[in-house]
């Protein structure tokens, strides 16, 4: 039941969050006074709707993404009279083409006048397209700040859970038992114990773990002064800090000769402020446009792993079903908080939001950022001929991209169907 419960937290947490992306879209045509016929989550069959004025408002079959329906989003061509198409047609793109025209501007009243989208200033077509990503990333940003500010981030304390007993380089952090003769940790030698506070560092007062890291590295062969808080007692301790091959903190595929002490910090919550946000989602927005970038090169490995039994890259691409089934696992987790699952919850609905709306922007057909690029064309070419004093060019025929739109649409149907099917025979799993 706990895995249901988490399967079901994420599946409608992303229903809502596509939900408001076309609320973006639908608030700013509706500001904008473009008909509005439709306002659509899911694809497929219509599950169930209702009518309210213009609107028809449903969710149906497939919930694999959602649409609004405004009309005109296809311009008659230029020299023919409004509300129709040429019949002729050179070659099977331009009949494909003029087809879609046709099947467009037949939805157009003689009443509509300026309702239609096309029809519509360059500025207001790149709002109302751009409004539902900015909602994903609006949401993106909501749910970090929930993450971070009101949850918190788990952070390293400078309090000992745990006391290595010796000396271990990094190239064999995989021992499990001190090698004959192995050298006692500082920490060891000196007595310290789980559960014990470090108050001071060499005279410099510890205010969190990564201040006591940093100097415990640049303490290697020295003695130093260390008080530790102890079952409400401070008492002072001299630690003989060792030299030990580590990793780099900046460069974790390199090996540095630096102080070593051998203890492990205590996890804990800790709220963050919005500066840890802001650099949350720098980061995050760094991350996943890359991931966007790669994806072709990323799909290739979920082939791999659906048809060649090979394992599922952990960072790479996964469907719907996927993150659902990510969640029904951190739902199902025996080693796990309560605060934790939230945690994690909330995480991969802000990721998804950002993912989500980064991927929109991406200037292709029929994304919204193909829409977005054909407003920006439209406002570049009216200025050009303002500055050289040309006729106004009217609007950007955005149905000469169609080609490419029916591509990009099977390359999306497949790479979703791929995702499902990697995401139902070789899941993803959460293992935590």
């Amino acid at each position: 039941m706990g895995w249901l419960a988490g399967v079901l937290i994420l599946f409608f947490g992303l229903l809502a969050s596509i939900a408001l992306h076309e609320l973006g879209h639908f608030s700013f045509a509706k500001l904008f006074r473009v008909r509005t016929t439709q306002f659509m989550v899911g694809f497929g069959p219509t599950m169930w709707s209702k009518r309210k004025g213009e609107t028809e408002y449903g969710v149906k079959w497939i919930p694999l993404g959602g649409y609004i329906r405004m009309i005109g989003m296809l311009p008659p061509r230029r020299g023919d009279a409004p509300g129709t198409v040429r019949r002729i047609s050179t070659g099977p793109w331009q009949g494909l083409i003029e087809s879609a025209r046709g099947a467009a501007l037949e939805e157009v009243r003689p009443d509509d006048g300026d309702r239609v989208f096309y029809a519509k200033p360059w500025w207001q077509k790149l709002i109302i397209m751009f409004a539902g990503p900015a909602m994903n990333l609006v949401l993106a940003v909501v749910f970090f700040s929930i993450l971070l500010m009101g949850i918190g981030k788990e952070t390293a304390q400078p309090v000992i859970q745990d006391v290595s007993e010796c000396v271990v380089p990094a190239s064999q952090s995989n021992v499990t038992s001190c090698p004959a003769n192995a050298t006692p940790t500082p920490a060891h030698q000196a007595g310290m114990r789980p559960g014990d506070r470090i108050v001071s560092f060499q005279g410099h007062k510890i205010k969190d773990y990564e201040q006591l890291r940093k100097l415990i590295r640049d303490s290697g062969g020295q003695s130093v002064p260390v008080v530790i808080r102890r079952d409400g007692h401070e008492s002072t301790l001299t630690v003989p800090i060792a030299r030990n091959q580590m990793y780099d903190l900046k460069d974790e595929t390199k090996i540095v000769d630096v102080g070593f002490l051998g203890i492990t910090p205590t996890q804990a919550m800790q709220r963050q402020g919005p500066g840890a946000v802001a650099e949350a989602m720098g980061s995050m927005t760094e991350h996943t446009a890359g991931a966007l970038i790669r994806m072709p090169q990323k799909m290739v490995g979920v082939w791999n792993a659906a048809f060649g039994g090979e394992k599922r890259d952990p960072n790479g691409p996964v469907g719907v079903v996927g993150v659902s089934r990510i969640g029904g696992d951190v739902a199902a987790s025996k080693t796990l908080t309560t605060t934790q699952k939230v945690w994690y919850f909330v995480m991969l609905l802000g990721s998804l939001n950002l993912a989500v709306g980064l991927f929109n922007l991406i200037p292709l057909l029929p994304l919204d950022g193909g829409h977005m690029a054909g407003a920006l064309l439209e406002a570049l070419k009216k200025a050009f001929a303002r500055v050289f004093r040309k006729p106004d060019p009217g609007y950007v025929d955005v149905a000469k991209a169609l080609p490419v739109t029916y591509v990009m649409a099977a390359v999306l149907i497949v790479m979703g169907g791929l995702l499902i099917y990697a995401d139902v025979f070789n899941p993803i799993r959460f293992k935590g």
